[in-house]
């Protein structure tokens, strides 16, 4: 190899090295800031930099004495520096020949001194330097001081890796290299200042689990690999970008960014990404955008609205997305609302069993109930099933849910029964619940704990809690149907189960979910929708219930197209126990408690959302 080719060989290689430290384009930092003023203080100079050689700058991560942050490589000392690997003394730059028609000469500098920044490859980055307006000569003892402060600035570049400040697969800072170098922007950019930050988030925790399950864990290091193409490539040298987590990267836009340009730019870094062969069709990946105003922002605010922003993304399916105030306060209060349920289920008195009437349409007598979830918080009122049930069906504690309102449901059936109401309840579970080893015979013993026959109790499972696991799912029902305990198919039409696999399960009853039921008496496709369900479930031996019904005329349409049960506001509104005994009693010719009929399978209660 050449002489030539040797020091290109070497240069690309210094290079690397720099690079991959992810020093350049960063904020200042106070670390260095203190050497950078302790050298200019030393040698009681004006001036005082770490610079940095880049392939055709100097970049300054610190400096003292200069407003700007770069000037040209082409005959800057600290160039020398780098390619030398020595340190350089210029006592007069108007003196040198080399040096005179420099750009620092230019500016006014005469004097120069730089020791260079090695590291412990031998590449030297850049130089710890000084610069004054006035010739000088340096001592012996002043260049051991500025070769000594070079060390310093090595010992903490080396310092903050050695601490975890870079993620150990990307090669990108981290978490905490973002939240230092978030709080030294103030260093650099004026206070109120407006800025822009995003977050990526490359998959969801189910999505990545799915993925590492399928293709082993070094998925994750592939998706991580080629995320971090796609961003070098997509931002180039404006930003640095940040491994906050596993699967979450993060930069702040260069100052002067407007949000419509910046969304634009993160679009079509998601276009990308999307065409890559590792990552298209198994994960999604989502942007959130913040606009914040430096000095007035702190990082674990930015941070929780980064989060915020780009979960708001991946829900709504949009890709980009900025961070909403009114969003933020939604999701500040579902993780409220997920806190203060865990104490509501440790607690007596916050939850209860309200009931909604069943009705034959035959005969139109009440024939059971579904019960529904309620919660009082002491201190926030009513919260509505709606908005706290989607909530705890996403955390470990639907299992402990589903089991509060089994309790609760048997214990109000067994005194129903005591007083002669002879009712059957079901409780809707989830695909957790399904999933539990010790599920069925928690359930008998909850049965035989209250005196009650397997037969007067339910169980109702949505299709899509069906199809998490299949084959289990399937288990646990046929465990649970050969016991004695009936079950139920909810929210029918709504799911993802194929026919085929509805008529091996041992159910007998079938609900058609409410979004079907709805204005059906003014919607023509629905009633023969509605119509072809409820055909296809009394040929597979299922009796069918009708939920949402809320008017005459929907009734009337149900009772014609053949379902056999119907319940809704038309009949009842859900009812506290001892208010639906009452509205039962005066729907009997006799007004007095008697056992519901037997010809027929006897009616549901349901842990539900409605």
């Amino acid at each position: 190899m050449s002489p030539f080719s040797s020091c290109q060989a070497h240069e690309a290689e210094r290079l690397d090295a720099l690079r991959k430290l992810n020093l350049l384009d960063t904020p200042p930092s106070a670390s260095f800031d203190r050497i950078t003023r302790m050298a200019a203080q030393l040698f009681r100079l004006p001036v005082a930099a770490v610079s940095l050689t880049d392939s055709d700058r100097q970049w300054f991560k610190s400096r003292v004495g200069i407003a700007h942050d770069t000037i040209p490589r082409m005959k800057a000392p600290c160039a020398q520096v780098a390619d030398e690997g020595a340190m350089l003394v210029i006592g007069d730059l108007q003196a040198d020949e080399h040096y005179r028609d420099s750009v620092l000469a230019a500016s006014g500098v005469r004097f120069y001194a730089g020791a260079p920044l090695m590291t412990n490859g031998g590449y030297c980055l850049g130089a710890m330097c000084v610069l004054g307006t006035e010739p000088r000569e340096v001592s012996g003892a002043e260049r051991a001081a500025l070769q000594d402060m070079a060390a310093m600035v090595m010992a903490e570049i080396e310092l903050r890796h050695a601490l975890g400040r870079v993620d150990p697969l990307s090669g990108l800072p981290n978490r905490t290299q973002f939240i230092e170098d978030f709080g030294d922007l103030l260093l650099d950019r004026p206070s109120g200042e407006q800025r822009l930050a995003a977050l990526v988030n490359l998959a969801s925790p189910e999505q990545l689990s799915n993925a590492t399950l399928a293709m082993g864990s070094t998925y994750l290091d592939e998706i991580v690999g080629e995320a971090v193409r796609t961003l070098r490539a997509g931002i180039g040298g404006s930003s640095t970008v940040y491994h906050l987590s596993a699967t979450e990267f993060a930069f702040i836009a260069p100052p002067g960014t407007g949000c419509a340009a910046f969304g634009e730019a993160l679009e079509a870094l998601l276009c990308r990404r999307a065409a890559s062969v590792t990552s298209r069709f198994v994960t999604t990946a989502s942007i959130g955008v913040v606009p914040f105003e430096v000095g007035a922002t702190a990082c674990a605010d930015l941070l929780r609205n980064l989060h915020s922003a780009a979960q708001h993304a991946y829900e709504a399916d949009c890709g980009v997305s900025v961070f909403s105030s009114e969003q933020d306060a939604i999701y500040r209060r579902r993780f409220l609302l997920m806190n203060e349920f865990g104490a509501a289920l440790e607690s007596e008195g916050q939850l209860r069993l309200v009931f909604q009437p069943k009705v034959d349409l035959e005969t139109g007598a009440c024939i059971g109930a579904e019960a529904l979830l309620r919660w009082t918080h002491p201190a926030f009122g009513e919260i509505a099933p709606g908005e706290f049930i989607p909530i705890i069906e996403r955390t470990s504690m639907v299992r402990e849910t589903t089991h509060r309102v089994l309790e609760m449901a048997m214990r109000q059936l067994a005194a129903w029964r005591a007083d002669g109401l002879a009712l059957q309840v079901a409780v809707n579970v989830s695909a957790v619940n399904l999933l539990e080893p010790d599920f069925c015979e928690r359930v008998h013993a909850g049965l035989r704990r209250h005196g009650l026959p397997a037969s007067s109790l339910a169980l109702e499972i949505t299709e899509s809690a069906l199809m998490k696991n299949p084959r289990l799912a399937q288990a646990t029902m046929n465990a649970l149907a050969a016991a004695g305990v009936h079950l139920a198919i909810d929210d029918f039409g709504t799911g993802y189960s194929s026919l085929a696999y509805l008529q091996s399960l041992p159910v007998e009853v079938v609900k058609i979910d409410q979004s079907f039921v709805r204005n059906l008496e003014h919607d023509e496709r629905k009633r023969s929708l509605v119509s072809a369900m409820i055909k296809l479930s009394h040929d597979l031996g299922h009796r069918v219930v009708a939920e949402g019904v809320e008017t005459l005329a929907v009734a009337q349409v149900l009772e014609e197209a053949g379902c056999d049960e119907a319940q809704g506001y038309w009949y009842a509104r859900p009812l506290a126990p001892r208010a639906f005994v009452a509205w039962f009693l005066g729907r009997l010719p006799n007004s007095r408690p008697q056992a519901a009929p037997c010809a027929r399978p006897v009616p549901v209660l349901a842990f539900r959302r409605a």
